[in-house]
């Protein structure tokens, strides 16, 4: 388990290491907008979710960019650069893992961990929540609300920027909520509320 202290250390070094004043932005563009993060706002995560980046970040800085790092040095050495597949896939695949690098920093570095079984007992929706719904035809669904980095539509993670997660905002058991999917403006109803901890 990697402890806070070392969370905090690895992100500053990181930050230090592959943020420039000029990224702004850049690695949001081309993501779908469920993996946008809103401007201004804090990167709501679970416990979970933020382990698995920095397990990722930890990764592509301590293991594979060293070794790449090693092809590209050996390449090089072996004479025209121009013509050495090696070389240019290996600059190429730096430049992806710094980027990728770049990009998580600035997730961990805007970071708010939320633990769902932090609010136990709540019976509104917030982040975190486990909500069954159903249509207007009686089928039920269940979805969990999690951050940006942690949606994953085929296990029923949705992220807390989607429009049906803001829709069911602050909603309990029984209500109604409208919001806009890609078929249009649909209408379902809450059945059950809870906040359990987000396995793997």
């Amino acid at each position: 388990m990697i402890s806070a202290t070392a969370t905090a250390t690895t992100t500053t070094t990181m930050s230090r290491a592959f943020t420039r004043e000029t990224d702004g932005d850049e690695e949001e563009e081309g993501l779908p907008p469920s993996f946008q993060l809103p401007a201004g706002t804090r990167n709501y995560i679970t416990p979970g979710g933020h382990a698995r980046i920095l397990a990722e970040v930890e990764q592509l800085l301590r293991v594979e960019r060293p070794q790449l790092v090693g092809v590209v040095q050996w390449a090089a050495s072996n004479g025209d650069r121009s013509e050495n597949a090696d070389y240019i896939y290996g600059k190429r695949r730096l430049r992806e893992i710094d980027r990728r690098i770049r990009f998580l920093t600035r997730r961990l570095d805007l970071a708010e961990i939320v633990d769902p079984e932090g609010r136990q007992g709540t019976e509104q929706v917030f982040f975190g929540a486990t909500v069954t719904i159903a249509d207007d035809e009686g089928k039920e669904q269940t979805y969990r609300i999690v951050g940006v980095d942690e949606t994953d539509s085929t296990r029923g993670r949705i992220s807390w920027v989607s429009p049906l997660a803001r829709a069911l905002l602050k909603a309990r058991a029984g209500d109604s909520v409208r919001f806009r999917s890609p078929a249009g403006t649909r209408e379902v109803e809450v059945l059950a509320v809870t906040y359990t901890a987000i396995e793997d």
